[in-house]
């Protein structure tokens, strides 16, 4: 199998398809981030953090903007009414677009004090809302605006969106990034990306127990990237992990074992699945963001299930 694979794990194969490429679907951007794919409007929408702006692709190749100022957003989700998430760095705050069109902000504080600049964002089957808070949106004025930070910690925040109570899940990160549920939501992956600043920190993503509460239990590191630093990330429908690298995607199977990349030419940032039939991997990457078709897709928790625990 030629490139774009690096096949570590015959298993890898079972995942990817030979026939396919690499493909990149939109172009000339300064820094993508936060894919999130809407199957009732068949498109993706995705951040360029610098420029302000969400931009939204279509399947017939239409690449136009969905927001223009979107206070330097960075992660989304979709919430399970259909709704979008996003972690705005500008206004430091976790926002809900609803369906026509009005911005509700869910959270901006912490403990009376400005959130750091929320940066990626997931929603639980329970209908809560989990979103890191690292530093990155205020440390310049290129992906926010530069400040102070008000928060002792760079915590892991959960929200819950119907009495706005948050409370700080995990608190002993460097820089928390990228976050995903397990397929049975007992265990949540959180990427530590503080390498980025501090050579000395590695890029990790670590794993906790999650507790009926929802309280976590840290489990340690659950894999080491071996090239760059872990950004976004996404548990597909088996349990195996696709993250973002310096080189490209790694995926690790359930039990943190590499078993192959997908390489891209530029260093990746976030990914999600999606497409027509939800076997496209979306990926951005720095100035670009490309797809891919695969050999597998999505976890999606039953979401009959979700509407009557959320009601």
């Amino acid at each position: 199998m030629n490139e774009p694979y690096q096949i570590i794990d015959s298993r890898f194969r079972n995942l990817v398809l030979a026939n396919v490429s690499l493909r990149q679907i939109s172009g000339g951007h300064w820094w993508t981030e936060g894919p999130v794919w809407f199957p009732a409007h068949q498109c993706l929408l995705f951040s360029d953090i610098p420029k302000q702006k969400i931009y939204r692709w279509m399947v017939d190749g239409t690449v136009n903007v969905f927001r223009e100022n979107s206070h330097f957003s960075n992660g989304h989700t979709r919430d399970y009414q259909g709704r979008l998430i996003s972690c705005e760095h500008g206004s430091r705050s976790v926002t809900r677009t609803e369906h026509d069109g009005t911005v509700i902000t869910l959270a901006d504080q912490f403990k009376g004090k400005r959130l750091n600049s929320p940066n990626d964002v997931i929603v639980k089957s329970d209908g809560s809302i989990w979103f890191t808070d690292p530093t990155y949106g205020i440390l310049s004025d290129y992906e926010g605006h530069k400040a102070m930070p008000e928060q002792r910690h760079r915590n892991v925040f959960r929200l819950d969106p119907g009495t706005g109570h948050l409370v700080s899940a995990a608190s002993d990160f460097t820089q928390p990034n990228g976050l995903a549920f397990s397929l049975d939501e007992r265990l949540l992956y959180v990427a530590e990306s503080g390498g980025s600043h501090d050579e000395n920190i590695p890029g990790v993503i670590r794993v906790f127990d999650v507790g009926d509460d929802n309280h976590l239990e840290s489990q340690g590191d659950f894999v080491t990237l071996d090239c760059g630093l872990p950004d976004g990330f996404r548990v597909d429908c088996y349990g195996n992990i696709w993250t973002s690298a310096a080189d490209g995607v790694h995926c690790f199977d359930i039990n943190g074992v590499l078993i192959g990349k997908i390489l891209v030419p530029e260093t990746v940032s976030n990914l999600t699945f999606g497409g027509p039939r939800g076997n496209e991997l979306f990926i951005t990457a720095t100035t670009g963001v490309y797809a891919i078709h695969v050999n597998s897709a999505a976890a999606v928790p039953d979401v009959s299930e979700c509407f009557v625990k959320v009601t």
